[in-house]
């Protein structure tokens, strides 16, 4: 199969071809037929299965032809759960849409309000935004729905877990009821389909990665050590193994950020990011980190790359599915680690509960921990409802906490196994 049989016009084809693609992926090759010919959809799609372009090329194909957007109002809302996710899919609209006559504009919180309001002035095809800047530029009469066409909810298990929950109803509230709407998230969990109800009409559902599984290319294994010894540990593995780009996951912000220090103090150029360092700060660290001047990036939330080490096992056991799948895409081999005390061997149960395999243990020479960490056992899953949390105000709410529940299926599936994403 090839992009040519899609439904999709040559401008687009054209900008597809540009990219180097020519064979769309699982996600794409069943999603984007369906949301041309203006289904409802709900699919469960992880990180690196091509879904972003899923759903940007079919959206640039039906905004291409229409009425053109009137003065702040938007014919397509794309929501979002972080500041960079937001940017990734306004990139992708932008690389796709270049052969287009199509505006978009992409909207969040943490920078200032007033240059966003100045552009959506001439009105926009495609909105990109995060619920709470969204919901403030609403309130300031700065967007309006009564030309919108499409919603896309991009990662809404993400969003919910967030505590976007309310923000994500008020705004359905707002728009207009006739209208197709896209359901993208990791995996189909009760929550979803609960939030799925007051949301999609008749849905074609398609789902592309098993549940709760972890990519084939990704190797995982732990190291047994204590606590005070983890920030050495890292420090040992990045050296010894000379590793250019690593990602590194932290519980807390604070936590982060005494992290990054360390690794400062022992000469590897590292970088923390989080909610609570500016828009500019955390542009800035990702642009570094991509080009090689930062080579160790610590994160609470951030997307893929070759090695990611988890500094602190999360709290939640779908967490970890969701970390380490950023990691191992698109065929590519990937290194997924975890420095785990005594003290995590409860969070280290939960994950392996959930991965229905026990991960592989290392020990390493000088690092050996006087808390030895318990064998684990597998035993049957619980079935505990996550916790949802309360959103706050925008700019601190946008794209600052992260979380992914996992459970749940599709009617349909895919592989997705050595293949190029988009």
């Amino acid at each position: 199969m090839s992009f040519t049989t899609l439904g999709l016009s040559q401008p687009i084809l054209d900008a597809v071809a540009e990219q180097g693609y020519d064979t769309p992926t699982p996600i794409q090759a069943e999603a984007i037929p369906a949301v041309i010919e203006g289904h409802d959809l709900m699919a469960a799609a992880q990180t690196g299965t091509g879904k972003t372009a899923g759903f940007t090329l079919p959206l640039l194909e039906r905004l291409s032809q229409g009425p053109r957007p009137q003065a702040n109002q938007a014919r397509a809302l794309v929501l979002t759960p972080t500041r960079e996710l937001a940017a990734q899919v306004a990139a992708s609209v932008e690389t796709y849409g270049k052969n287009l006559h199509l505006q978009s504009t992409v909207v969040f919180g943490g920078v200032k309000i007033n240059p966003q309001m100045m552009r959506l002035r001439r009105g926009t095809d495609i909105l990109v935004a995060t619920p709470g800047r969204l919901l403030d530029l609403f309130n300031q009469k700065a967007i309006k729905f009564n030309q919108l066409e499409v919603l896309i909810l991009d990662e809404a298990d993400r969003m919910l877990d967030m505590g976007f929950i309310r923000d994500i109803r008020k705004i359905l509230a707002i728009l207009p009821k006739k209208r197709q709407n896209l359901l993208f998230s990791a995996t189909f969990s009760d929550d979803i389909r609960e939030l799925a109800k007051g949301l999609v009409n008749n849905p074609i559902e398609i789902s592309v990665s098993p549940k709760n599984s972890t990519a084939p290319t990704v190797e995982q294994w732990i190291y047994p050590v204590d606590k005070s010894k983890k920030p050495a540990l890292l420090i040992e593995l990045i050296n010894e193994h000379q590793w250019h780009q690593v990602l590194v996951f932290s519980r807390t912000k604070h936590g982060a950020n005494r992290l990054t220090k360390q690794l400062i103090a022992a000469g590897i150029n590292a970088a923390a990011i989080h909610g609570n360092k500016s828009q500019g700060a955390r542009t800035r660290a990702l642009a570094e980190f991509k080009d090689g001047r930062v080579q160790a990036l610590i994160a609470t939330d951030i997307d893929q790359l070759p090695q990611v080490v988890n500094f602190d096992l999360p709290n939640v056991p779908e967490d970890y599915i969701h970390r380490i799948g950023r990691t191992g895409r698109a065929g590519s081999t990937g290194h997924a680690l975890s420095l785990v005390t005594a003290e995590e061997f409860k969070h280290l149960s939960d994950i392996e509960r959930l991965l229905g395999e026990l991960l592989p243990r290392k020990i390493i020479d000088g690092f050996e921990p006087k808390q030895s960490l318990p064998e684990s056992r597998l035993r049957p899953p619980k079935h505990n409802r996550p916790k949802t949390h309360r959103s706050a105000g925008s700019d601190h709410r946008d794209g600052q906490r992260s979380g992914h529940k996992a459970r749940g299926r599709g009617q349909k599936s895919g592989n997705h196994r050595g293949q190029r994403s988009t």
